[in-house]
Protein backbone atom coordinates (compact mmCIF):
# COMPACT_ATOMS: atom_id res chain seq x y z
CA UNK A 1 0.00 0.00 0.00
CA UNK A 2 1.42 3.41 -0.98
CA UNK A 3 1.70 6.42 1.35
CA UNK A 4 -0.86 8.21 -0.82
CA UNK A 5 -3.31 5.36 -0.47
CA UNK A 6 -2.82 5.29 3.31
CA UNK A 7 -3.42 9.03 3.44
CA UNK A 8 -6.67 8.75 1.51
CA UNK A 9 -7.82 5.85 3.66
CA UNK A 10 -7.10 7.92 6.78
CA UNK A 11 -9.21 10.79 5.48
CA UNK A 12 -11.97 8.39 4.58
CA UNK A 13 -11.94 7.03 8.12
CA UNK A 14 -12.21 10.55 9.52
CA UNK A 15 -15.43 11.01 7.58
CA UNK A 16 -16.80 7.56 8.43
CA UNK A 17 -19.15 9.05 11.01
CA UNK A 18 -21.15 10.32 8.05
CA UNK A 19 -20.43 7.87 5.28
CA UNK A 20 -21.31 4.67 7.19
CA UNK A 21 -24.96 5.72 7.46
CA UNK A 22 -27.66 4.44 5.16
CA UNK A 23 -29.85 6.46 2.86
CA UNK A 24 -32.91 6.01 5.09
CA UNK A 25 -35.13 9.01 5.89
CA UNK A 26 -33.47 11.20 8.53
CA UNK A 27 -34.22 10.78 12.18
CA UNK A 28 -35.88 13.63 14.04
CA UNK A 29 -34.40 15.11 17.23
CA UNK A 30 -36.76 16.93 19.59
CA UNK A 31 -35.91 18.45 22.97
CA UNK A 32 -38.14 17.14 25.75
CA UNK A 33 -36.10 18.36 28.72
CA UNK A 34 -32.98 20.28 29.60
CA UNK A 35 -30.80 17.26 28.74
CA UNK A 36 -33.32 14.86 27.15
CA UNK A 37 -33.84 14.39 23.43
CA UNK A 38 -36.59 12.38 21.78
CA UNK A 39 -35.16 10.54 18.78
CA UNK A 40 -37.60 9.15 16.22
CA UNK A 41 -36.66 6.85 13.35
CA UNK A 42 -39.04 5.89 10.55
CA UNK A 43 -37.08 3.04 8.94
CA UNK A 44 -36.42 0.14 8.91
CA UNK A 45 -39.25 0.29 11.43
CA UNK A 46 -40.72 3.12 13.43
CA UNK A 47 -38.79 3.58 16.68
CA UNK A 48 -38.87 6.39 19.20
CA UNK A 49 -36.78 6.76 22.31
CA UNK A 50 -35.78 9.46 24.77
CA UNK A 51 -32.04 9.65 25.33
CA UNK A 52 -30.27 11.59 28.06
CA UNK A 53 -27.20 13.62 27.20
CA UNK A 54 -24.60 13.88 29.95
CA UNK A 55 -24.25 17.58 30.83
CA UNK A 56 -20.96 19.28 30.12
CA UNK A 57 -18.78 19.44 33.21
CA UNK A 58 -16.32 21.92 34.62
CA UNK A 59 -12.78 20.67 35.15
CA UNK A 60 -10.86 21.98 38.16
CA UNK A 61 -7.18 22.81 37.68
CA UNK A 62 -4.98 23.27 40.73
CA UNK A 63 -1.52 24.83 41.09
CA UNK A 64 -0.73 25.01 37.38
CA UNK A 65 2.71 26.70 37.16
CA UNK A 66 3.54 29.63 34.90
CA UNK A 67 7.06 31.02 34.76
CA UNK A 68 8.06 34.34 33.20
CA UNK A 69 4.51 35.61 32.96
CA UNK A 70 4.36 38.16 30.12
CA UNK A 71 2.91 41.62 30.41
CA UNK A 72 -0.80 41.73 29.62
CA UNK A 73 -1.46 43.38 26.25
CA UNK A 74 -5.05 44.63 26.10
CA UNK A 75 -4.65 45.72 22.48
CA UNK A 76 -3.76 42.27 21.13
CA UNK A 77 -6.11 39.56 19.94
CA UNK A 78 -7.74 37.80 22.88
CA UNK A 79 -5.68 34.61 22.49
CA UNK A 80 -2.35 36.50 22.59
CA UNK A 81 -3.00 39.07 25.31
CA UNK A 82 -0.82 37.09 27.73
CA UNK A 83 -0.06 33.55 28.81
CA UNK A 84 -2.60 30.97 27.69
CA UNK A 85 -4.24 28.84 30.37
CA UNK A 86 -3.31 25.31 29.40
CA UNK A 87 -6.76 23.86 29.96
CA UNK A 88 -8.33 25.99 27.23
CA UNK A 89 -5.40 26.10 24.79
CA UNK A 90 -5.91 25.07 21.18
CA UNK A 91 -3.64 25.06 18.11
CA UNK A 92 -1.81 28.43 18.40
CA UNK A 93 -4.76 29.97 20.27
CA UNK A 94 -7.21 29.31 23.07
CA UNK A 95 -10.83 28.24 22.64
CA UNK A 96 -13.02 31.16 23.72
CA UNK A 97 -15.75 30.75 26.28
CA UNK A 98 -14.34 27.65 28.00
CA UNK A 99 -12.96 29.38 31.10
CA UNK A 100 -15.36 29.93 33.98
CA UNK A 101 -14.75 33.66 34.06
CA UNK A 102 -14.60 34.24 37.83
CA UNK A 103 -12.76 31.07 38.75
CA UNK A 104 -9.13 32.08 38.18
CA UNK A 105 -7.13 32.42 41.40
CA UNK A 106 -3.44 33.25 41.07
CA UNK A 107 -0.97 32.68 43.91
CA UNK A 108 2.75 33.17 44.38
CA UNK A 109 3.12 29.61 45.75
CA UNK A 110 1.33 26.28 45.98
CA UNK A 111 0.27 26.23 49.63
CA UNK A 112 -3.04 27.57 50.94
CA UNK A 113 -1.14 30.34 52.72
CA UNK A 114 0.79 31.41 49.63
CA UNK A 115 0.31 35.09 48.82
CA UNK A 116 -2.84 35.73 46.79
CA UNK A 117 -2.24 37.89 43.72
CA UNK A 118 -4.82 40.49 42.82
CA UNK A 119 -6.42 40.94 39.43
CA UNK A 120 -6.17 44.57 38.37
CA UNK A 121 -3.12 45.15 40.55
CA UNK A 122 -0.79 42.21 39.89
CA UNK A 123 -2.25 40.74 36.73
CA UNK A 124 -5.04 41.16 34.21
CA UNK A 125 -7.20 38.55 32.50
CA UNK A 126 -9.20 38.14 29.33
CA UNK A 127 -12.00 35.94 30.71
CA UNK A 128 -13.36 35.00 27.28
CA UNK A 129 -10.08 33.78 25.82
CA UNK A 130 -8.42 32.55 29.02
CA UNK A 131 -5.23 34.58 28.70
CA UNK A 132 -3.55 36.53 31.50
CA UNK A 133 -0.43 38.56 32.17
CA UNK A 134 1.36 40.93 34.54
CA UNK A 135 0.37 44.55 34.88
CA UNK A 136 3.02 47.23 34.51
CA UNK A 137 3.09 47.87 38.28
CA UNK A 138 2.73 44.22 39.29
CA UNK A 139 4.36 42.69 42.34
CA UNK A 140 5.02 39.62 40.15
CA UNK A 141 8.66 39.62 39.10
CA UNK A 142 9.52 38.89 35.42
CA UNK A 143 11.32 35.61 36.28
CA UNK A 144 8.87 34.51 38.99
CA UNK A 145 6.73 31.38 38.86
CA UNK A 146 3.06 31.82 39.74
CA UNK A 147 0.40 29.15 40.20
CA UNK A 148 -3.05 29.20 38.63
CA UNK A 149 -6.21 27.60 39.99
CA UNK A 150 -9.29 27.73 37.77
CA UNK A 151 -12.23 25.82 36.26
CA UNK A 152 -12.92 25.30 32.59
CA UNK A 153 -15.15 23.37 30.23
CA UNK A 154 -14.27 21.45 27.06
CA UNK A 155 -15.94 20.83 23.69
CA UNK A 156 -17.73 17.55 23.08
CA UNK A 157 -19.58 15.84 20.24
CA UNK A 158 -21.86 12.96 21.25
CA UNK A 159 -23.20 10.46 18.71
CA UNK A 160 -26.80 9.23 18.52
CA UNK A 161 -26.65 5.72 17.09
CA UNK A 162 -29.19 3.12 15.96
CA UNK A 163 -27.57 -0.19 16.90
CA UNK A 164 -27.72 -3.39 14.89
CA UNK A 165 -30.29 -4.68 17.39
CA UNK A 166 -32.57 -1.69 16.79
CA UNK A 167 -31.78 0.28 19.94
CA UNK A 168 -31.23 4.03 19.98
CA UNK A 169 -28.21 4.88 22.15
CA UNK A 170 -25.91 7.79 22.98
CA UNK A 171 -22.15 7.44 22.56
CA UNK A 172 -20.33 10.11 24.49
CA UNK A 173 -17.50 11.82 22.64
CA UNK A 174 -14.09 12.56 24.09
CA UNK A 175 -13.99 16.13 25.46
CA UNK A 176 -11.32 18.32 23.86
CA UNK A 177 -10.32 21.94 23.95
CA UNK A 178 -10.70 22.08 20.15
CA UNK A 179 -11.76 19.91 17.18
CA UNK A 180 -13.60 17.15 19.07
CA UNK A 181 -14.57 14.04 17.12
CA UNK A 182 -17.85 12.17 17.12
CA UNK A 183 -17.55 8.52 18.27
CA UNK A 184 -19.60 7.62 15.19
CA UNK A 185 -21.23 4.27 14.50
CA UNK A 186 -19.85 0.75 14.36
CA UNK A 187 -20.35 -2.02 11.78
CA UNK A 188 -24.03 -2.71 11.14
CA UNK A 189 -25.05 0.48 12.94
CA UNK A 190 -26.46 3.75 11.70
CA UNK A 191 -25.32 7.15 12.88
CA UNK A 192 -28.45 9.25 13.29
CA UNK A 193 -26.71 12.49 14.21
CA UNK A 194 -24.66 14.29 16.81
CA UNK A 195 -25.20 16.49 19.85
CA UNK A 196 -22.87 19.51 20.03
CA UNK A 197 -21.70 20.70 23.43
CA UNK A 198 -19.48 23.76 22.77
CA UNK A 199 -18.36 24.34 26.34
CA UNK A 200 -20.30 24.64 29.58
CA UNK A 201 -24.05 24.76 28.94
CA UNK A 202 -26.90 25.38 31.36
CA UNK A 203 -29.07 23.20 29.13
CA UNK A 204 -29.45 22.01 25.56
CA UNK A 205 -31.21 24.09 22.93
CA UNK A 206 -32.27 23.29 19.38
CA UNK A 207 -28.96 24.76 18.18
CA UNK A 208 -27.12 21.82 19.83
CA UNK A 209 -29.02 19.17 17.83
CA UNK A 210 -27.45 17.93 14.60
CA UNK A 211 -29.48 15.09 13.06
CA UNK A 212 -28.07 13.84 9.78
CA UNK A 213 -30.24 15.14 6.97
CA UNK A 214 -27.95 14.23 4.08
CA UNK A 215 -25.04 11.82 3.83
CA UNK A 216 -22.66 14.13 1.99
CA UNK A 217 -22.62 17.33 0.00
CA UNK A 218 -25.09 16.95 -2.89
CA UNK A 219 -22.74 17.17 -5.84
CA UNK A 220 -24.45 18.93 -8.75
CA UNK A 221 -24.34 17.35 -12.21
CA UNK A 222 -21.11 18.27 -13.97
CA UNK A 223 -21.65 20.70 -16.85
CA UNK A 224 -20.43 19.72 -20.29
CA UNK A 225 -17.90 21.01 -21.02
CA UNK A 226 -16.63 21.09 -17.44
CA UNK A 227 -15.54 24.33 -15.78
CA UNK A 228 -11.89 23.39 -16.25
CA UNK A 229 -12.38 22.57 -19.95
CA UNK A 230 -14.11 25.91 -20.45
CA UNK A 231 -12.06 28.25 -18.24
CA UNK A 232 -8.73 26.42 -17.77
CA UNK A 233 -7.96 25.08 -21.26
CA UNK A 234 -4.16 25.35 -20.98
CA UNK A 235 -4.20 23.55 -17.65
CA UNK A 236 -6.36 20.80 -19.10
CA UNK A 237 -4.08 20.43 -22.12
CA UNK A 238 -1.03 19.94 -19.91
CA UNK A 239 -2.81 17.54 -17.56
CA UNK A 240 -3.78 15.33 -20.48
CA UNK A 241 -0.55 15.57 -22.47
CA UNK A 242 1.96 15.13 -19.65
CA UNK A 243 3.63 18.50 -20.24
CA UNK A 244 4.94 20.03 -17.00
CA UNK A 245 2.19 21.94 -15.18
CA UNK A 246 3.37 24.46 -12.59
CA UNK A 247 0.69 24.92 -9.92
CA UNK A 248 1.08 27.67 -7.32
CA UNK A 249 -1.01 27.53 -4.13
CA UNK A 250 -1.20 31.13 -2.90
CA UNK A 251 -2.81 32.15 0.37
CA UNK A 252 -2.67 32.79 4.10
CA UNK A 253 -2.24 30.53 7.13
CA UNK A 254 -4.77 28.01 5.81
CA UNK A 255 -2.51 27.58 2.78
CA UNK A 256 0.61 27.51 4.97
CA UNK A 257 -1.20 24.58 6.57
CA UNK A 258 1.79 23.18 8.47
CA UNK A 259 -0.30 23.06 11.64
CA UNK A 260 -2.17 20.03 10.24
CA UNK A 261 -0.74 16.61 11.19
CA UNK A 262 1.05 15.05 8.21
CA UNK A 263 0.73 18.38 6.45
CA UNK A 264 2.88 17.22 3.53
CA UNK A 265 -0.09 15.08 2.51
CA UNK A 266 -3.06 16.71 4.23
CA UNK A 267 -2.85 20.38 3.22
CA UNK A 268 -5.59 21.25 0.74
CA UNK A 269 -3.12 21.78 -2.10
CA UNK A 270 -1.43 18.42 -1.47
CA UNK A 271 -4.78 16.62 -1.45
CA UNK A 272 -5.84 18.48 -4.60
CA UNK A 273 -2.71 17.64 -6.56
CA UNK A 274 -2.73 14.02 -5.38
CA UNK A 275 -6.26 13.62 -6.69
CA UNK A 276 -5.45 15.41 -9.95
CA UNK A 277 -2.64 12.93 -10.56
CA UNK A 278 -5.02 10.06 -9.94
CA UNK A 279 -7.62 11.48 -12.30
CA UNK A 280 -5.09 12.38 -14.99
CA UNK A 281 -2.48 9.55 -15.00
CA UNK A 282 -0.21 11.33 -17.49
CA UNK A 283 -0.09 14.54 -15.44
CA UNK A 284 3.33 16.00 -14.62
CA UNK A 285 2.43 18.47 -11.86
CA UNK A 286 4.97 20.65 -10.08
CA UNK A 287 3.36 22.09 -6.95
CA UNK A 288 4.73 25.09 -5.07
CA UNK A 289 3.25 27.05 -2.18
CA UNK A 290 3.53 30.75 -1.41
CA UNK A 291 1.61 31.57 1.76
CA UNK A 292 1.79 34.05 4.62
CA UNK A 293 -0.04 33.47 7.87
CA UNK A 294 -2.18 36.29 9.23
CA UNK A 295 -1.96 38.30 5.99
CA UNK A 296 -4.10 38.95 2.93
CA UNK A 297 -3.71 39.96 -0.71
CA UNK A 298 -3.16 43.60 0.28
CA UNK A 299 -0.24 42.51 2.47
CA UNK A 300 1.44 40.92 -0.53
CA UNK A 301 0.80 43.90 -2.80
CA UNK A 302 2.31 46.28 -0.25
CA UNK A 303 5.53 44.35 0.37
CA UNK A 304 8.65 46.03 -1.07
CA UNK A 305 11.08 44.37 -3.50
CA UNK A 306 13.34 41.87 -1.77
CA UNK A 307 10.73 41.02 0.87
CA UNK A 308 10.18 37.30 1.53
CA UNK A 309 6.56 37.84 0.41
CA UNK A 310 6.86 40.40 -2.36
CA UNK A 311 3.95 39.78 -4.72
CA UNK A 312 5.81 40.27 -7.98
CA UNK A 313 8.85 38.22 -7.01
CA UNK A 314 7.08 35.38 -5.21
CA UNK A 315 3.89 35.05 -7.25
CA UNK A 316 4.28 36.57 -10.71
CA UNK A 317 7.98 35.84 -11.23
CA UNK A 318 7.39 32.19 -10.29
CA UNK A 319 5.70 31.94 -13.71
CA UNK A 320 3.03 29.45 -12.63
CA UNK A 321 0.68 27.92 -15.21
CA UNK A 322 -2.15 27.71 -12.69
CA UNK A 323 -2.65 29.83 -9.56
CA UNK A 324 -5.07 28.62 -6.88
CA UNK A 325 -5.73 31.36 -4.33
CA UNK A 326 -7.19 30.99 -0.83
CA UNK A 327 -7.54 34.11 1.31
CA UNK A 328 -9.95 33.85 4.20
CA UNK A 329 -8.10 36.93 5.49
CA UNK A 330 -9.58 38.92 2.60
CA UNK A 331 -13.02 38.41 4.14
CA UNK A 332 -13.24 42.06 5.15
CA UNK A 333 -13.62 43.08 1.50
CA UNK A 334 -17.01 44.02 0.08
CA UNK A 335 -18.03 43.33 -3.56
CA UNK A 336 -16.73 46.64 -5.01
CA UNK A 337 -13.42 46.11 -3.20
CA UNK A 338 -13.23 42.55 -4.54
CA UNK A 339 -13.79 43.88 -8.04
CA UNK A 340 -10.98 46.41 -7.67
CA UNK A 341 -8.42 44.19 -5.91
CA UNK A 342 -9.09 40.96 -7.78
CA UNK A 343 -9.41 42.82 -11.07
CA UNK A 344 -5.77 43.89 -10.67
CA UNK A 345 -4.75 40.32 -9.86
CA UNK A 346 -6.57 39.01 -12.92
CA UNK A 347 -4.82 41.51 -15.18
CA UNK A 348 -1.44 40.52 -13.72
CA UNK A 349 -2.11 36.79 -14.07
CA UNK A 350 -3.31 37.23 -17.64
CA UNK A 351 -0.15 39.16 -18.48
CA UNK A 352 2.07 36.23 -17.43
CA UNK A 353 -0.19 33.64 -19.11
CA UNK A 354 -1.39 32.05 -15.86
CA UNK A 355 -4.85 30.60 -15.36
CA UNK A 356 -6.60 31.12 -12.03
CA UNK A 357 -8.87 29.27 -9.62
CA UNK A 358 -10.35 31.26 -6.74
CA UNK A 359 -11.22 29.26 -3.63
CA UNK A 360 -14.05 30.70 -1.58
CA UNK A 361 -13.17 30.57 2.14
CA UNK A 362 -14.34 28.16 4.77
CA UNK A 363 -16.70 29.24 7.53
CA UNK A 364 -14.90 30.66 10.58
CA UNK A 365 -16.03 31.00 14.20
CA UNK A 366 -19.69 32.04 14.15
CA UNK A 367 -19.48 35.49 15.75
CA UNK A 368 -16.80 36.51 13.25
CA UNK A 369 -19.37 35.83 10.51
CA UNK A 370 -22.31 37.49 12.21
CA UNK A 371 -23.80 34.09 13.06
CA UNK A 372 -25.15 32.92 16.41
CA UNK A 373 -25.40 29.21 15.58
CA UNK A 374 -23.84 26.46 13.46
CA UNK A 375 -26.96 24.99 11.87
CA UNK A 376 -29.46 26.40 9.36
CA UNK A 377 -26.57 28.30 7.77
CA UNK A 378 -26.57 27.22 4.13
CA UNK A 379 -26.19 30.80 2.88
CA UNK A 380 -22.83 32.42 3.59
CA UNK A 381 -23.55 35.92 4.98
CA UNK A 382 -20.15 37.43 4.14
CA UNK A 383 -20.12 40.19 1.47
CA UNK A 384 -16.65 38.96 0.44
CA UNK A 385 -18.01 35.60 -0.63
CA UNK A 386 -20.81 37.26 -2.58
CA UNK A 387 -18.16 39.46 -4.20
CA UNK A 388 -16.04 36.47 -5.22
CA UNK A 389 -19.02 34.75 -6.79
CA UNK A 390 -19.98 37.90 -8.71
CA UNK A 391 -16.40 38.56 -9.80
CA UNK A 392 -15.77 35.04 -11.07
CA UNK A 393 -19.03 35.00 -13.05
CA UNK A 394 -18.41 38.46 -14.51
CA UNK A 395 -14.83 37.73 -15.59
CA UNK A 396 -15.03 34.01 -16.42
CA UNK A 397 -12.63 33.01 -13.65
CA UNK A 398 -12.91 29.48 -12.27
CA UNK A 399 -14.44 29.43 -8.77
CA UNK A 400 -14.10 26.49 -6.38
CA UNK A 401 -16.92 27.21 -3.94
CA UNK A 402 -15.76 25.63 -0.69
CA UNK A 403 -17.96 28.03 1.31
CA UNK A 404 -21.05 26.41 -0.17
CA UNK A 405 -19.87 23.02 1.10
CA UNK A 406 -19.05 24.33 4.56
CA UNK A 407 -22.51 25.85 4.76
CA UNK A 408 -24.11 22.42 4.48
CA UNK A 409 -21.98 20.54 7.01
CA UNK A 410 -24.73 20.96 9.60
CA UNK A 411 -26.99 18.86 7.35
CA UNK A 412 -24.41 16.07 7.65
CA UNK A 413 -24.56 16.23 11.45
CA UNK A 414 -21.34 18.24 11.72
CA UNK A 415 -21.02 21.61 13.49
CA UNK A 416 -18.43 23.23 11.26
CA UNK A 417 -16.41 24.79 14.09
CA UNK A 418 -15.69 21.28 15.38
CA UNK A 419 -13.30 21.04 12.39
CA UNK A 420 -11.25 24.06 13.50
CA UNK A 421 -8.04 23.09 15.28
CA UNK A 422 -7.75 26.57 16.78
CA UNK A 423 -11.52 27.01 17.34
CA UNK A 424 -11.36 29.98 14.99
CA UNK A 425 -10.31 29.42 11.40
CA UNK A 426 -7.70 26.63 11.00
CA UNK A 427 -9.42 23.57 9.51
CA UNK A 428 -8.10 20.08 10.22
CA UNK A 429 -7.46 17.43 7.55
CA UNK A 430 -11.20 16.89 7.09
CA UNK A 431 -11.70 20.59 6.54
CA UNK A 432 -8.79 20.67 4.10
CA UNK A 433 -10.47 17.87 2.16
CA UNK A 434 -13.49 20.13 1.58
CA UNK A 435 -11.25 22.54 -0.34
CA UNK A 436 -9.91 19.67 -2.43
CA UNK A 437 -13.46 18.45 -3.08
CA UNK A 438 -14.47 21.90 -4.33
CA UNK A 439 -11.43 22.08 -6.58
CA UNK A 440 -11.89 18.61 -8.04
CA UNK A 441 -15.51 19.44 -8.88
CA UNK A 442 -14.20 21.78 -11.59
CA UNK A 443 -12.45 19.00 -13.53
CA UNK A 444 -13.93 16.39 -15.83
Amino acid sequence: MTMTTRCLLTLTALWSVVLTTTAAPPATFTLVGDWEVRVTVAEPKAISAIVRIAPSVLITVTNEPYTRLPLFNPSAGGWVKGAQLHGVSAQETTSPGLLEADSLVLRAGTGPDAPLLQRGRDYELDPVWGTFGRTTNSTIQPEQTVFANYRHALLRLDAIVLTASGEIVVRRGEPRSAAPLSPGAGPGERLLGNIWLPGHLAKLTADNLFPILELAYPEPPKPKPSVAERLLPRTMKKLESGEPLRVLAWGDSVTVGTYVPDWERNRWQEQFVTRLRQRFPRANIQLSTEAWGGRNTSSYLNEPPGSPHNYREKVLDAKPDLIVSEFVNDAGLNPPQVEERYGKLLADFTAIGAEWIILTPHYVRPDWMGLNRERDIDDDPRPYVAGLREFSARHNVALADAAKRYGRLWRQGIPYNSLMMNSINHPDARGMKIFADALMDLFP
